[in-house]
């Protein structure tokens, strides 16, 4: 079997494959400058007679299915194969895997050194020192920047899944006491955490970080009736999607100041236009280009996830293999609040 690799793939993994599927084709859509349009993977599966295809980025779409007879399984190498026709790929019997949680580390570090970095004034602090406004005492600084500690802190998660649970153990060691609303996390699994409604996530949070796929359920989901309950003093973080808040409600609760500030790496727009900018340049607001998940070590991880499910689906034993997708198990995993996927 041919293995056509169009996601980043090390060569680790790469030789892994060649052991388990004999030939692999590298096409990294990094090394192509851009995402493979539809007809350049067609010419590409043709080209190569691949029987498999590991893609990131590409729209792996009905027509590229329809044309490719000799294929067999699709890898995605992301959190969810929002980027595959699965409902085609279903309809020829081929097998759909993915990468959860590949990003949930990287995802969870950048909240946290966010959250440090806002309330210790870290960027406002280096760009005041580097434009040499220290002309008095050492005290000036001291006094100008003073900021606060995690420590102690109360954390809402909006959504527990690989993300917000990560998060949730680095801030133990920080003692903070953890929230989180998620309907679809039975709460007698994490008992040193504590479930509560969306409301009283918002109302008893001195954080609420947002980790929630896109779904009908979820779009506007965080709007004004949320934010007004939010301490004075709180910070909202989003690093799952921009749609799953109500933009203009939260630019609202910004510019009036009914919350201490924001930390955003998404936007309505990517990347942003005006609309978007109105947010991006609000003072109290630390804004991030998506770059949450945005480390070379995800690579490596999707790798390991790959090339571990591949290996147990040739072994056969894909009955209870947590990565092999069909139409209604997708349809199951996009109404539970899971991890944030690039």
């Amino acid at each position: 079997m041919t293995v056509l690799v169009t996601a980043p793939y090390n060569k680790p993994g790469r030789d892994e494959l060649e052991e388990m599927f004999r030939k692999v084709v590298y096409r990294s859509w990094k090394d192509h400058g851009q995402a493979f349009r539809e007809d350049e993977l067609i010419a590409l599966l043709n080209e190569t007679g691949a029987s498999g295809l590991i893609a990131e980025l590409d729209q792996v779409t009905e027509n590229v299915i329809s044309e490719a007879p000799s294929l067999q399984f699709v890898g995605v190498c992301r959190g969810m194969p929002s980027n595959v026709n699965i409902e085609a790929a279903t309809k020829r019997g081929i097998p759909v895997f993915y990468t959860p949680a590949r990003n949930a580390q990287a995802v969870a570090e950048m909240v946290v050194g966010s959250l440090i970095t806002f309330y210790r004034h870290i960027i406002e602090a280096s760009k005041w020192l580097r434009e040499k406004n220290w002309k008095d005492d050492y005290l000036q600084a001291y006094l100008k920047f003073k900021g606060h500690e995690i420590t102690g802190k109360t954390v809402g998660l909006v959504g527990f899944g690989a993300v917000g649970r990560r998060i949730a153990t680095l801030l133990s060691v920080f003692e903070c006491r953890i929230l989180y609303y998620d309907p679809y996390v039975d709460e007698q699994d994490f008992p040193q955490y504590q479930q509560k409604t969306l409301k009283e996530v918002f109302a008893e949070s001195d954080v609420i970080s947002v980790h929630l796929p896109r779904t009908e359920e979820t779009i506007d989901l965080i709007s004004e009736e949320y934010f007004s309950l939010m301490k004075k003093e709180a910070i909202f973080v989003n690093t799952s999607r921009a749609v799953v808040v109500n933009r203009e409600d939260l630019i609202s609760a910004l510019k009036e100041e009914k919350i201490g500030g924001a930390i955003l790496d998404v936007f309505y727009h990517e990347p942003p236009e005006e609309p978007d900018y109105e947010i991006i340049n609000l003072s109290n607001v630390l804004p991030v280009p998506h770059l949450a998940g945005a480390t070379y070590e995800v690579e490596d991880h999707h790798v390991k996830i790959m090339n571990s499910a591949l290996r147990r689906w040739l072994e056969e034993k894909t009955l209870d293999i947590p990565v092999l997708f069909n139409r209604n198990q997708l349809q199951k995993e996009k109404k539970g609040a899971v991890s944030h996927e690039r």
